[in-house]
């Protein structure tokens, strides 16, 4: 066993360990936290968005630092035979920003290595380091498990300087009038500067392999139908975020070692957009206004949180297997146009993951946008998962 001469080990240097480190760098300085990361960055190559409704007021303005992008004005929908600008402002967080205001905080505490092994007392490197701490939290991103039932978001980005003005005013968070092909399939656009634009292309898929010439082909084409020219690729990033459907939460948190797991890792994320942003925030701030900090009494912290969340997102998780299950893949645009019809305030609380039971009535109100039957049995198989 080695000594413990860290409080705190954060395995993974991820958005969630970062936004732990971050806080507990605020809020008690004087812990010895190390943040374990392979290539010794923290955050990647990412950018994660949120709206104002999805965080609390003081949470967004310690992230303010890392948030280098904001939007007043809201942003813009489009879907055959429906075009919409929303009202609630959006931010983005970038991974560059999040490693230099995070990687100073922890000095040479920003440990360059891959984890072999991680106990609840400490970890151990694939060079045969051990680093010994009172508190383990593992947070390497999802791993394959039987125990949840998940669709996939795959996405890449392209971050491109255009010789002129794309004339973009807000963020574009969907574009759905894309050819749709296997899966619903949408273009992200993020406004950077009035020459400088991410263009994402999405789309939500049975499987978790990323075809990225094909995503890459599709961000080609889109660019050439909006007229734009590129002077420079600013920089590339790719997602496979995980979308519920169904699961055995408990089995889920009692596979793997005896320790807490964060984001990804922990279930910690919105079951229908992907978003882990807003939970990896609140987890922050759990953690950091915990009393115990040894690992056993964070293992009961956020794996009783991720439950909790569990619970009550049932319903997001019957509107996923709607979309994945009773919709053809061709027609599931169809599924979200339909949402994207609702009044404003019911949108911002389903990003927030705070739906109101009128909002949840309303969102299945009426004809489903997917043939009946499918629909009706999805809504009797609701409830059977043991979380549910």
């Amino acid at each position: 066993m080695a000594a413990l001469e860290h409080d705190l080990i954060l395995v993974g240097g991820g958005l969630a360990s970062s936004l732990i480190a971050w806080r507990l760098a605020l809020d008690r300085p004087d812990l010895r936290v190390a943040v374990v990361e392979r290539d010794g960055r923290l955050g990647g190559e990412h950018t994660w968005s949120f709206f104002d409704g999805d965080i609390p007021a003081r949470d967004r303005a310690w992230l303010e630092p890392a948030t280098p992008h904001r939007w007043p004005d809201g942003y813009e929908v489009f879907f055959p035979g429906l075009s919409r600008v929303l009202q609630t402002p959006y931010n983005s967080l970038t991974s560059d920003r999040l490693h230099a205001t995070v990687a100073p905080l922890l000095g040479d505490r920003l440990v360059k290595g891959r984890a072999v092994e991680v106990r609840p007392d400490g970890v151990t490197l694939s060079d045969g380091r051990v680093l010994g701490a009172a508190g383990v939290i593992d947070a390497r991103g999802p791993a394959p498990t039987p125990h949840l039932d998940l669709g996939w978001q795959l996405f890449v980005g392209r971050t491109v300087r255009l010789t002129q003005p794309h004339g973009l005013t807000r963020p574009t968070i969907m574009d759905a009038t894309v050819g749709q092909g296997d899966a619903y399939r949408f273009v992200y656009l993020l406004p950077f500067d009035e020459r400088t634009v991410l263009v994402e292309d999405t789309y939500y898929v049975d499987g978790p392999m990323l075809d990225r010439a094909l995503l890459n082909r599709r961000i080609d084409a889109y660019i050439c139908s909006r007229g734009w020219s590129v002077e420079a690729v600013v920089g590339e990033e790719e997602g496979v975020l995980p979308i519920a459907l169904d699961g055995d939460i408990d089995a889920f948190w009692a596979e793997g070692p005896p320790v807490a797991r964060a984001g990804l890792a922990g279930a910690l994320f919105h079951p229908t957009t992907g978003y882990s942003l807003p939970d990896a925030v609140a987890v922050a701030r759990l953690v950091a206004e915990a009393d115990d900090l040894s690992s056993a009494a964070l293992r009961t912290l956020i794996e009783g949180y991720s439950k909790s969340l569990w619970a009550r997102r049932a319903h997001y998780r019957l509107l996923d297997r709607m979309l994945f299950r009773a919709a053809e893949p061709r027609e599931r645009w169809k599924v979200l146009r339909r949402f994207y019809g609702l009044p404003e305030p019911l949108v911002r609380r389903f990003y927030a993951g705070a739906s109101t039971a009128l909002d949840k009535v309303r969102i299945l109100a009426g004809k489903p946008p997917v043939p009946v039957g499918r629909a009706l049995r999805q809504l009797r198989e609701s409830g059977r998962g043991k979380a549910e």
